[in-house]
């Protein structure tokens, strides 16, 4: 009994490792199939002073579907993405919706509503943006800073979801947009 006790556990063990060391990396690779990983660098001086900003996120595709009030509900937090939470990064200190963002790396989050959505700068990563539940892992303990920011329609849609910078004047404008729904947010240091 003892001895098969030992070789049950045992073989648990092994299949747990197998799984997390095999399985969860070959699943992540298959999700991003769908929904390619990619990184935005700005690095550009503004009066005089440097920065560096980066996002980094995964682009979803529409594949037909409603997106806005139908694959992310209005009201409800996105996870601004697919698969993991969205990363940005910044160099300088910050500021948003006049509220002061500290240098260092956050996870990107959003509220979207039909005519505004909240942008929310959070202090932790998360493994992956959503729990089994489907609910985003986000933490609100760990908002750094939240601003709200007006909706506008743009034309033609986009089929895949995107982040961009765009710089104007003495500001940068950090851009989400997907379907045919565009987001701008003014950020200067």
């Amino acid at each position: 009994m003892i001895k098969f006790l030992k070789w049950t556990i045992g073989t648990i063990v092994v299949l747990g490792l197998l799984f997390y060391f095999v399985g969860i990396p070959y699943i992540k690779t298959q999700t991003k199939k769908k929904s390619p990983e990619q990184t935005v660098l700005f690095g550009d001086s503004i009066n005089g002073k440097s920065v560096k900003l980066t996002v980094t996120y995964c682009k979803p595709y529409k594949k037909g579907r409603a997106i806005f009030g139908g694959l992310v509900p209005f009201g409800k937090v996105w996870r601004t993405g697919a698969n993991e939470n969205t990363v940005f990064t910044t160099d300088k200190d910050l500021t948003i919706g006049g509220k002061k963002l500290p240098a260092g790396e956050y996870s990107l989050w959003t509220i979207p509503e039909k005519d505004k959505w909240t942008i929310i700068w959070n202090k932790k990563q998360y493994g992956w943006g959503i729990r089994f539940d489907g609910v985003a892992s986000r933490e609100a303990e760990y908002d750094a800073i939240q601003v709200e920011v007006g909706v506008e329609t743009q034309s033609p849609e986009l089929e895949q979801f995107n982040i961009a910078f765009q710089k104007n004047g003495n500001t940068i404008n950090l851009i989400l947009a997907w379907d045919t729904t565009k987001i701008t947010v003014p950020i200067s240091f």
